[in-house]
């Protein structure tokens, strides 16, 4: 697999400065933390948020700090969670008299991370909440989880408690908000390539030109089962089928849609995958209400693709429709 690389171990520090290097007005960098922040964080009238991971996932999370998101995201090394101090420090520099959120994916090594982290920054009288994100319905569990995994939908809880902090809400209030927005969030993806981090220098896992893997999670980690390829009806079909009925959606139900790329699949297909989506959802009585296209949570170049849908209310559309000014501007 050939990359735009020079030494492996300092991938993810030369790709935080180019995207510090190119927001120079919105964005700072703090390399010791791979801390990217908002240039104007942390304010004393909202909360903060941050998020962390794996890198890998770009544009989740790092660059998609700024007003209405978060307010910082400190990454780790591909499809690595963050050191614990990165996390920890990032807490003492973004803290606010409003607190700070810390929105977690579900998996072991960022829960790890997380909650030392936020104990620390507790016993240092700093206001601090977690918040877990887990809507990937693939699976209940595996290697990589404590439970289901936090996918694609996270972009929905960061995106309303990103609009509730901006409108001066209380901590309370904002972990409340991403609650609701991730009990009603339900994602699954499919992969039909692997993908090659740079330090392997090999993919993850390998698939035949005529199958695929259902259910795959975002770290390569396999998913429901391996399938023969099929058609791109009876991939959504199989999406749907999962994820329809895990809420449940219904009938007089209207939806947020997001068909997520997995980074090596174009956007001509992710479009593809939207319109038979939205018909087969109208079939079901289901309103597609706002639409979400493009790459939001990426496997670095996986071909692939996830399905979300998000029950709405006025609370969510009102959230969801908030502006916000990030360096990716998909969202």
């Amino acid at each position: 697999m050939k990359k735009f690389v020079n030494d492996p171990k300092q991938f993810v520090p030369e790709m935080l400065t180019g995207i510090a290097l190119a927001n120079p007005d919105t964005l700072k960098y703090e390399p010791k933390y791979n801390l990217i922040m908002r240039a104007d964080a942390p304010r004393a009238d909202k909360v903060s948020i941050v998020q962390g991971s794996g890198s890998g996932h770009e544009p989740a999370h790092v660059m998609v700090v700024g007003k209405g998101m978060l307010d910082g995201a400190c990454p780790g090394d591909v499809f690595a969670a963050p050191p614990m101090d990165y996390v920890y420090e990032t807490v003492k520099l973004l803290r606010s008299d409003k607190g700070v959120l810390l929105l977690v994916n579900n998996y072991t090594g960022d829960r790890m991370a997380f909650d030392m982290a936020k104990e620390m920054s507790e016993a240092e009288g700093i206001k601090v909440a977690t918040l877990f994100i887990n809507d990937d319905v693939a699976v209940q569990d595996s290697t990589y989880t404590v439970g289901r995994r936090g996918v694609a939908g996270n972009f929905f809880v960061m995106k309303c408690v990103g609009a509730a902090a901006e409108e001066g809400a209380e901590l309370d209030e904002v972990v409340r908000i991403g609650e609701k927005v991730n009990s009603v969030t339900r994602s699954m993806g499919i992969a039909l390539t692997a993908c090659t981090p740079p330090a392997k220098g090999s993919p993850l896992f390998e698939l035949g030109e005529d199958e695929m893997e259902v259910g795959v999670g975002i770290h390569g980690e396999p998913g429901r089962r391996r399938a023969k390829l099929v058609t791109a009806d009876e991939i959504v079909d199989e999406l749907l089928g999962a994820v329809v009925p895990d809420l449940p959606y219904a009938s007089g139900d209207r939806v947020a849609l997001m068909i997520n790329g997995l980074g090596g699949t174009p956007i001509s297909e992710l479009y593809l995958l939207f319109g038979i989506a939205h018909r087969k959802l109208a079939d079901q009585g289901i309103t597609v209400a706002r639409s979400y296209v493009g790459e939001y949570c990426t496997s670095l170049e996986m071909a692939g693709a996830s399905l979300t849908l998000v029950k709405l209310d006025d609370e969510i559309e009102r959230l969801l429709e908030a502006p916000a000014e990030i360096a990716y501007r998909v969202f």
